[in-house]
């Protein structure tokens, strides 16, 4: 799956602000290819992100168990692709910002239909 974000604006990085990541716990990062290009409008940005249809499938594995699964205190919700979260955050949607919570998130994804990247079925 390929997930593309054109636009004019330049590119936002935000800062990760996480735990230490031990060697068994390293994540497997997917990068953001940039592209440049013209069109009839002017200049553009053209982003796009692959997404490995094996983090869907884990997705999916994780959906189905998540409501036979008793969950501590943090519960993973989804993994939302860094272009997602860039194309979110151009719209006014910071999924970082400490007052968006986990429904607000949940409910823009499956309004744009991307609930292949929640991970769970639960209510939060």
């Amino acid at each position: 799956m390929d997930f593309a974000l054109l636009t004019t604006a330049p590119h936002v990085l935000l800062p990760f602000q996480g735990e230490l990541m031990t060697e068994d716990k390293q994540p497997t990062l997917v990068g953001v290819t940039t592209e440049f290009g013209a069109n009839a409008d002017g200049l553009f940005i053209k982003k796009s992100q692959d997404i490995p249809q094996h983090l869907l499938d884990d997705l999916k594995d994780q959906r189905n168990q998540s409501t036979t699964r008793r969950e501590g205190e943090f519960m993973k919700v989804a993994s939302i692709p860094a272009v997602v979260a860039e194309k979110w955050l151009k719209e006014g949607f910071n999924i970082l910002d400490p007052n968006v919570n986990g429904r607000e998130i949940v409910r823009r994804l499956k309004a744009e239909n991307l609930d292949g990247f929640l991970a769970t079925d639960k209510e939060i």
